[in-house]
């Protein structure tokens, strides 16, 4: 494990009910950021966005912009197939999936299903943020924001102060303060990965590939 670095994976939805669906998907990497949105067929100018979130955080910023969800679930087996190595990376978000479920890679799996795409991790290890700081003192906190606090500090821009306010701006076309959000998690995530890497013994991480065993 000591010689992959994380990228950190985090996604934003339209709720939690059946009809729910995928709105942004973002990856955080050394270099910069990957952020892609689907706006519902709803106009939304990549760049303009891109020049907008650069001038929030110190990083380089990439985003795509898809016109529905499955166009979005085919851009992220893209940026999967392109961008991650399992040689050098592995996947890590916060509460994606643990061993009592979790939520980002489940929900990307009934997306999968819903539009028969293919998944898009294969080959890749995946290590959940949220269960390496079971191993730190944290005073009972546990959710991302909290922990980065406690733990980190620092502005991550993030415009909201809960995820539910995610789906209100994906309804209302605001993309700027989706996005931003999104970023402000995988970029949270991605600290507390490399926080983990220093302190947390390797054993802990409970790395496990999610290629599935058939195709």
């Amino acid at each position: 494990m000591s010689d992959l670095t994380p990228v950190a994976f985090d996604i934003e939805t339209s709720g939690l009910g059946d009809d729910a669906v995928l709105t942004v998907a973002g990856f955080a990497l050394g270099l910069g950021c990957w952020l892609g949105l689907n706006t519902a067929g709803r106009a939304a100018d990549a760049e303009r966005l891109r020049d907008d979130l650069e001038e929030q955080v110190d990083e380089t910023v990439q985003v795509s912009v898809h016109g529905d969800e499955r166009e979005l679930l085919d851009a992220v087996a893209e940026f999967a197939t392109e961008r991650l190595d399992d040689d050098r990376h592995y996947l890590t978000a916060y509460n994606g999936e643990t061993w009592r479920g979790g939520f980002d890679l489940p929900f990307l799996r009934r997306a999968c299903v819903r539009h028969d795409a293919d998944w898009p991790f294969r080959e890749i290890a995946y290590a959940d943020t949220m269960t390496m700081f079971d191993r730190f003192d944290t005073d009972d906190t546990n959710d991302l924001p909290g922990v980065y606090d406690d733990l980190v500090g620092g502005d991550h821009c993030d415009p909201f102060a809960d995820s539910g306010a995610a789906v209100t701006a994906f309804e209302a076309g605001d993309w700027i303060d989706l996005l931003a959000h999104n970023l402000a998690d995988i970029r949270r995530t991605r600290a507390l990965a490399r926080l983990a890497e220093r302190y947390v013994p390797q054993s802990d991480f409970g790395m496990k590939n999610l290629a599935p065993p058939s195709g």
